[in-house]
């Protein structure tokens, strides 16, 4: 990797979890099984697709990536979504999936003042139009982090409602190739993102096999125990970690 993880970090948190980490050892909560992966998934990890960022999504990408780097104290060597994926590798190489998780919410915080996000959870509280008008938002303006995606209709207590965004093809997951770096770096960290700044349940469902999502606006996500995106083994090309041992996190 042509980065390093540099001694400054932008706050009193990344200290703390370092000296954790020298006296303890942390239960993963993804087991990476060396099982033969199927054809359609070692397929699609030896293809990637091509984006052609816009100057809005070159910002934002830039934005959220330094974020991250200033959040777990890295400096990436690269630019765009390379440098944003080089980051959260290394937050994946270096910390246990609970510090993985307080540290993308942090650096979601820094990227999304709060002033703005209580905002906007004051004048759109947990109704209808509140996940329809997520739903809507996020294919409009994060389609540079997730890739091309739509809104889709699911029951809500017994109603149809346009809820759901459907990503055909998970930017993220395509780049970082890592099914840990999707359970741990994305779904959880946005999931309580969601959840705390705007007061609505909000459950990530990937599918592997084709690298899409549906992302619930409403729904709370079920037990890790009981999430099947936590028994999905590793992909046989992963990019965070070529030598795979028992657990995909060490």
């Amino acid at each position: 990797m042509d980065a390093r993880l540099v001694q400054h970090v932008a706050g009193p948190t990344l200290p703390r979890i370092r000296q954790h980490m020298h006296r303890h050892r942390y239960s993963p909560r993804i087991v990476a099984v060396m099982t033969r992966p199927t054809e359609n998934i070692e397929r699609l990890t030896t293809s990637k697709t091509e984006y052609n960022d816009n100057w809005f999504d070159r910002i934002a990408i830039n934005h959220l990536s330094q974020s991250v780097q200033d959040t777990i104290g890295f400096k990436s060597s690269k630019k765009g979504y390379e440098g944003l994926v080089e980051a959260t590798t290394a937050a994946r190489q270096h910390f246990s999936p609970d510090q993985q998780l307080e540290l993308v919410t942090q650096a979601l915080d820094k990227a999304f003042p709060k002033p703005i996000l209580s905002f906007i959870r004051t004048v759109l509280p947990p109704s209808k139009l509140q996940r329809e008008f997520f739903a809507v938002f996020t294919t409009i303006f994060f389609s540079w982090l997730v890739g091309p995606c739509e809104v889709r209709e699911s029951k809500f207590n017994g109603k149809e409602e346009k809820n759901v965004v459907h990503i055909k093809k998970c930017r993220f997951l395509e780049q970082g190739n890592c099914v840990n770096m999707c359970t741990n770096l994305c779904k959880m960290p946005s999931q309580a993102f969601i959840k705390d700044s705007f007061g609505v349940p909000f459950n990530m469902v990937p599918n592997f096999d084709d690298m899409s999502c549906e992302m619930i606006f409403g729904q709370e996500p079920p037990a890790l125990s009981e999430d099947p995106a936590f028994a999905q083994p590793c992909y046989k090309l992963c990019n965070a970690k070529q030598k795979h041992s028992r657990s995909c996190t060490t």
